[in-house]
């Protein structure tokens, strides 16, 4: 069973640029409830601190095995990029209105958990309206096309 835990309101809210896949530094509770599926990146964003990125807000629940000692929710998580990513995302954060938010947070292949992360600028009001048009006209000819 596959785990990916998807951020749906980040197309709606955002337009997203470049994409890129990282890692992220968990803990043993924290993992075990990502495997679980027991997480929302639904209100994350990612923030540089001191050269590295961490995304913050993430949450991630208790795993209800992991006796007296736990971790907090939503605590910040720092995220494994190469140097030449990380100088990449910083140059592009210096344009005003820029932002980098979680897309997919997925298990990979060898059972590590990685997160997609994608360079966002954030919509207008109309550009929102614009995109519930679109859809909508989408499921219309969708459903004519069945007939």
């Amino acid at each position: 069973m596959a785990v990916e835990i998807k951020n749906k309101k980040a197309s709606y809210r955002y337009f997203l640029e470049d994409e890129m896949t990282a890692g992220i530094m968990l803990l043993g509770s924290e993992i075990k409830s990502v495997r679980a599926g027991k997480a929302s990146i639904v209100e994350g964003y990612c923030r540089f601190k001191n050269g590295e990125l961490f995304v913050y807000n993430m949450f991630i629940a208790e795993y209800e095995n992991s006796g007296y000692v736990s971790h907090k929710p939503k605590r910040p998580r720092k995220l494994l990029l190469s140097k030449h990513e990380l100088e990449k995302l910083e140059k592009k954060l210096k344009n005003v209105g820029l932002t980098i938010v979680p897309i997919l947070m997925f298990i990979s292949e060898s059972g590590f958990a990685k997160l997609k992360i994608a360079v966002a600028k954030g919509k207008k009001l109309h550009d929102k309206r614009d995109d519930l048009k679109q859809k909508d006209l989408k499921r219309d000819i969708d459903r004519a096309g069945r007939i």
